[in-house]
């Protein structure tokens, strides 16, 4: 996936996200956005209670699929370090 790699093997087919009414509108800048900022604290906080990670890969999946991949990988360049969004 353009230098992106799953959490876990990538199984299984990867349908269109389900609507979010968050986001109602058809620009879903916002929704790629705030799902990539969902997923990174989730799997933190999984790590850190020692449990599965599963839970996580929702929000994976869904800022994958409509997010263009130059944005993810700039995205997960920088998170660690100047990024704007608290992760």
């Amino acid at each position: 996936m353009l230098g992106i790699d799953c959490p876990k093997p990538c199984k299984g087919r990867w349908p269109t996200p389900p609507f979010d009414p968050r986001f109602p509108k058809q620009n879903q800048t916002r929704n790629c956005y705030q799902n990539f900022l969902d997923y990174h604290p989730c799997v933190k906080r999984m790590n850190r209670r020692g449990k599965s990670t599963q839970p996580c890969e929702y929000y994976f999946r869904v800022f994958h699929a409509p997010c263009p991949m130059s944005w993810v990988q700039r995205w997960t360049e920088i998170k660690d370090g100047t990024f704007a969004g608290k992760i």
